[in-house]
């Protein structure tokens, strides 16, 4: 009997190949695709992308029909020496909601209630609320792609909005809540993930003291590839 692969939580659409020419504008990107086109395409990552957006790498594209779009295609990843590199930030959000309500994380089980995008703390919205006879557990989720000597780091740039959503989970425990700080690293090529202190000291000694207060982190790779995304594995954390 053929053993069948399992289907991933996340299903791609079939996806284009070509070659990044150049990001730009922070969401957007030049592409040549495979049959010489050149193409603009929509970039869903704010961050630095630090050594995941070298000219002349292989990425790869979904396409959209929505008459309603700017830009038909999407930039979804892109071919790295050791790894593919997942770069939407759309997707972490969707993968980890998945994997929770099928019981695929230990620790994240058993909740009764799941919702996304609730209002919290000083103008902020937790990306999931967890609610049941254990009470509510606050995740923030966060998506990392920087990988430095297998070392999975966060974030790959100052980041002022990080830093307030590690504040809130703080006030979150202080409220006899329950709080995570949720690291998804789009990538297959990490051992452990630590704090980027090099580019964001700050951000370092804020989750450090989140964690002494009894904020708890998650972290996870992905298995990825042209076909979809699913979770992988646990990873340390290294503070």
């Amino acid at each position: 009997m053929v053993k069948r692969t399992p289907s991933p939580l996340i299903s791609r659409p079939r996806l284009l190949q070509g070659t990044l020419l150049e990001r730009y504008k922070r969401f957007m990107a030049d592409v040549k695709l495979r049959n010489g086109h050149v193409v603009t395409a929509h970039c869903p990552n704010s961050g630095s992308m630090k050594a995941c957006s070298e000219p002349g790498r292989t990425v790869y594209l979904s396409r959209h029909d929505n008459p309603r779009r700017r830009l038909k295609y999407t930039w979804e990843m892109i071919r790295m020496p050791t790894s593919l590199v997942g770069i939407n930030t759309l997707l972490p959000n969707r993968l980890i909601r998945k994997a929770v309500e099928s019981d695929r994380i230990p620790g994240l089980e058993g909740y009764e209630s799941l919702k996304t995008e609730v209002p919290y703390g000083n103008r902020s919205r937790v990306d999931l609320l967890l609610e049941g006879d254990r009470g509510k557990c606050f995740v923030e989720i966060k998506n990392c792609t920087l990988v430095e000597d297998g070392t999975a780091l966060f974030p790959d740039a100052v980041t002022s909005r990080g830093l307030k959503h590690l504040v809130e989970l703080r006030e979150q425990i202080r409220r006899g809540h329950r709080a995570v700080m949720f690291y998804l690293v789009q990538r297959m090529d990490a051992d452990r993930f630590s704090p980027a202190d090099r580019i964001d000291p700050a951000y370092g000694k804020e989750l450090r003291e989140a964690v002494r207060r009894g904020v708890e982190i998650f972290c996870y790779d992905v298995r990825l590839d042209l076909e979809g995304i699913d979770m992988g594995r646990a990873l340390p954390c290294v503070l």
